[in-house]
């Protein structure tokens, strides 16, 4: 008896073609004990960002004081920002100021000292480690720095420019507008140094040390083609962090800025979209509009986040 062997079917797909990807439903049944893990962690994100979020940009395009029921005005609130507010485009400047000013320089500042302190000892590395995250620990001490600065002549950089004969009178660092940002953005600078810092130098401590042996091996010669070569490119995960978290801070400058110089500043000379945020909605309480200005922070940091995030991938590493 004659048999038959049924030839196999021809694949339509292309032997290099993925498969079809599974949909989200059939990836969530087969990893549940997974998105159960993480359900708790995205309901809070969903309720407490998300949500919020999308609330902000809703009552963007309404009129509301917290009173009454928010009305409806379209695009009104972004004419009146960008067409007839003249301070939001003071506050634009100085934010943007403290933004690319003080975020760069720390980012810089932050993973040159930790580079340096790398190569120093166990118990010198801890030590140096511990002194340049002290900012986070005490920076949030405002009245050391309002004793510094300090617009009467007992304040410790008056008395010391007066003593020298540098000054003749007190300057109101703090109050004077051509000093104001000034003095903000040293302090600034130095509360941004310290997670940026910690998060470099986890980054240098966890290399695999076999790729400056092979590197060795295929040429290079010195610490700065390991740098350039080596270091930065397998270092990517902890730069874009770093970067995303010095974009937070340096967007969002605020509360060094009432502590120090007051709510507002004279002539919102060093007032930040945030402390206009504040302003509007917490004093004139003009909540349609303070959302409007917040919707247009969130996008300028998105943009400049995909920015620099695409700029740091090119130079990272499989």
């Amino acid at each position: 008896m004659k048999t038959t062997v049924a030839k196999e079917r021809p694949s339509s797909r292309s032997p290099g073609r993925p498969l079809k990807k599974r949909g989200l439903l059939y990836r969530m049944g087969q990893y549940k004990e997974s998105y159960l893990l993480i359900a708790p962690f995205m309901l809070l994100f969903l309720l407490l960002t998300v949500i919020p979020v999308l609330a902000s940009i809703g009552l963007s395009f309404t009129s509301f004081n917290m009173l009454s029921t928010p009305r409806f005005v379209g695009f009104q609130n972004y004419e009146r920002m960008l067409l007839d507010d003249s301070i939001f485009f003071t506050v634009l400047k100085n934010t943007l100021v403290f933004a690319f000013l003080t975020g760069p320089l720390s980012y810089l500042l932050s993973f040159v000292f930790a580079w340096l302190i790398n190569e120093t000892g166990r118990y010198l590395r801890t030590f140096l480690t511990l002194v340049f995250y002290m900012p986070v620990l005490s920076g949030n001490v405002y009245f050391i720095w309002a004793f510094l600065f300090s617009s009467d002549s007992y304040g410790v950089i008056n008395g010391v420019l007066m003593s020298t004969g540098v000054l003749q009178e007190p300057v109101e660092w703090l109050i004077n507008q051509n000093t104001i940002m000034t003095v903000l953005i040293v302090v600034q600078l130095w509360m941004s140094l310290g997670t940026g810092f910690l998060t470099f130098v986890a980054g240098f401590q966890g290399m695999d040390r076999s790729l400056f042996e092979a590197g060795a091996i295929d040429g290079i010669r010195n610490r700065w083609q390991e740098l350039f070569y080596i270091t930065i490119p397998s270092m990517a995960p902890q730069l874009l962090f770093s970067a995303v978290m010095q974009i937070g801070a340096s967007f969002g400058v605020g509360t060094v800025i009432q502590m120090l110089a007051g709510f507002p500043t004279t002539q919102y000379s060093a007032d930040t979209i945030i402390t206009y945020i504040m302003d509007v909605g917490t004093t004139r309480f003009e909540m349609g509009y303070a959302t409007t200005l917040a919707v247009f922070l969130f996008a300028l940091m998105m943009v400049t986040n995909t920015v620099i995030s695409r700029l740091i991938g090119r130079f990272s590493t499989d």
